[in-house]
Parts: C-alpha cells; sequence; structure tokens
C-alpha cells in the first residue's frame, strides 16, 4: 500500500486493527488537487500517511449511538434528525469521523423509512431533517426519491438538509435533470432544500463546483459549507480567509469551521485549541463582516461547543451552541487552559 511517507506491505488485519480505510479517490478529485496549486496540501485529505497507525481516539467521538433513536436515525438536538443513509462515499477523506461506517457494510444506516418517518412524526420538535452518512449523492436519484416519500408528508419538517462532499469529489453527479427535479420536489412540498458543501481548501472549490453551486441555486436550494481544521492542509488563516471568501462569493455561506476529532487513525489532524484560535482570529481579520457566518465549533458527545478564546485568567471560554438540555444552549462555561489541549476532554475540570 502506498503511503505519503513510503510504500508498505500491510495486511487486512493491521489495516483493520489500525482503522485505516484503504485509499480511493475520484478521477476528478485527483487531477482537481493536482492542478490546484496546493496539492502538497490537499494531499494528506485523502492519501494515506504511516501517521494513521499511531493516531490513537475513539471511533464513535460525539456519541452517536447513545442518540441512536431507531436504526439509522439520531435525535441528538431537539429539532433536528440525523439520518444516515448510506455507508458509501465518493472519496475516502482520511481524517473522517465515521470510519467505523464508511466503506464497510454497516448495520447503523437506515433502512426502514417507514419506521424512521413513524418517529419523525410522534416528534413535532423535530423541523429539520439531515440526510448524510457516507454520502447520500452516492445514492441514485430514485432512491433519494423513494426516502422524500416518507419524509414530505411529514407537515412540521420544515428543511431537507443533504451534507455532501460530492460537489468536491464530482460535481458531474448534479448534473442529473432528476436531481433538480428532486430539489423541486422539496420546494413544491413547502420545505427549503439546504446542500452542506464540505469544502476544506479553496483548492478544493472547482470550477465545475461552481457552476453546479450557481445553477442549483438558481433552482432555489441554499448552500451552506462546514470546514474541518486540519493540521499540514488548512490550519493557515490565510487558507481558510480565502476558503470563505470564495464560498461567499459564490453563495455559499460559511457555516461551521470544525475543531479535528480525537478519531482513531485520524487524531494526527488536530490542532491545539489555542492554535485554532489565534487561527480562526486570523480568518476574521481577513474577511468582511458579511462573510464572518462561520463559528468554530467542537462536536463534543455533550453538544456542539462554540470555541471562544483563552482569557486573561488563563481558562479557556466556550459556548454550548447547541445541547441536548435545551436550558445549557448559549450558555458560556471555562476551564482551565493547557496548551497542548486538542479537545475539551484534554481540558481539566474547575
Amino acid at each position: 500500500m502506498r503511503f505519503i511517507e513510503e510504500t508498505r506491505v500491510v495486511s487486512d488485519g493491521e489495516l483493520q486493527d489500525n482503522n485505516i480505510t484503504r485509499y480511493h479517490v475520484t478521477r476528478f478529485y485527483r487531477e482537481q488537487t493536482t492542478n490546484s496549486g496546493y496539492y502538497d496540501q490537499l494531499k494528506y485529505i485523502v492519501e494515506p500517511s504511516i501517521e494513521e497507525f499511531e493516531s490513537r481516539g475513539s471511533l464513535d467521538t460525539s456519541g452517536e449511538h447513545q442518540n441512536t433513536v431507531v436504526p439509522g436515525l439520531q435525535h441528538k438536538y431537539a429539532r433536528t434528525g440525523l439520518l444516515l443513509v448510506t455507508d458509501r462515499c465518493a472519496s475516502y477523506c482520511r481524517y473522517c469521523f465515521r470510519k467505523r461506517i464508511v466503506g464497510k457494510d454497516s448495520g447503523e444506516i437506515a433502512s426502514d423509512f417507514a419506521q424512521v418517518a413513524l418517529y419523525i412524526g410522534c416528534h413535532p420538535e423535530m423541523t429539520n431533517v439531515l440526510l448524510s452518512g457516507g454520502d447520500p449523492f452516492m445514492l441514485s436519484t430514485a432512491k433519494l426519491n423513494k426516502i422524500l416519500d416518507h419524509l414530505l408528508p411529514i407537515a412540521h419538517l420544515e428543511s431537507i438538509r443533504f451534507g455532501t462532499k460530492m460537489i468536491a469529489f464530482e460535481p458531474k453527479r448534479f448534473e442529473d435533470s432528476a436531481l433538480t427535479a428532486l430539489f423541486r420536489r422539496i420546494h413544491e412540498a413547502g420545505k427549503a432544500a439546504i446542500v452542506i458543501t464540505h469544502f476544506d481548501h479553496i483548492g478544493e472549490i472547482s470550477v465545475d463546483a461552481e457552476r453546479t453551486i450557481r445553477s442549483l441555486r438558481a433552482e432555489g436550494v441554499q448552500f451552506l459549507n462546514q470546514s474541518v481544521l486540519l493540521a499540514k492542509v488548512n490550519d493557515d488563516p490565510e487558507i481558510l480567509a480565502a476558503t470563505f471568501a470564495k464560498c461567499h462569493e459564490i453563495g455559499v455561506r460559511p457555516y461551521y469551521l470544525f475543531q479535528g476529532r480525537p478519531v482513531k487513525g485520524a487524531s494526527h489532524f488536530q490542532v491545539p485549541l489555542r492554535r485554532g484560535i489565534e487561527i480562526t482570529h486570523g480568518i476574521s481579520q481577513r474577511l468582511s463582516g458579511i462573510e464572518k457566518t462561520f463559528k468554530y465549533i467542537m462536536s463534543h458527545h455533550t453538544g456542539k461547543i462554540e470555541i471562544l478564546d483563552v482569557g486573561d485568567d488563563g481558562r479557556m471560554y466556550m459556548r454550548y451552541h447547541q445541547n441536548k438540555v435545551l436550558e445549557r444552549i448559549g450558555k458560556i462555561f471555562s476551564r482551565p487552559h493547557v496548551e497542548t489541549a486538542c479537545w475539551l476532554d484534554d481540558l481539566p475540570k474547575g
């Protein structure tokens, strides 16, 4: 197997024991990253590294198992349902936080959408559903329409979201006229169609991706972007500011900048929290007010935590952006700062 650092003979057992995903990438993305001028950074997103063997962590950093209410459906936050519809992606990101699922025949994927719809129908507080996985656009448009058959009749659902990196990996997927009709179907049902793109670096935003986004925006599709802060890839305020500015230019609102998670086989991508704060301050200094729509978020098992700053008192200040307990949302809290900390659990309580 070819790693960035060297070619090494490895057994299937070694890969499984270390939770190392095989190399898999689309021709489009490989050519885009090679020709972007940023290959030395972007290669780390999809090319295996021997660092993965020593990268310790968990396979479920956000408590997904404990928030699964029916197979394939998670209900962690009151207003949102997270629906895992596939365990496949067009390319495999080395930092993936769902390595336990992606590229495998996972039992965590929804199969009974009538059961899913029954649960959602009994929970009127749920106003939106996020289709994720894997990448929902790995499914055929016909399959996506069958899923919508169950979701669109639910009156209290106001929006259907799709989390995807397909626009970076294979934008031609969106040239399917039936897919345009699918988004139109969502609108005609009185709901918002929202695509959450996943551009981690300006070098991923191809001409084809931009054309796809502009075309779908003309059809009324809304776009948000989430990025992950990744060591060696985009841990640079210049790069991320340029990425967010480009997103804004093409009509994609920067949404989340995620702190890298302590995932087994991927925790070497983590950046210390203080450095992350310095980077986010640097991004903000380079953007206009209307471009600064992102939040620096740690998706912890207790909730989505916005990372704010380190105070003069040596404490790191944070705020719950989302939490299972409604009263905790918006609450600011702090912990003593540790220079090497990359995750909430690295900060001592007190």
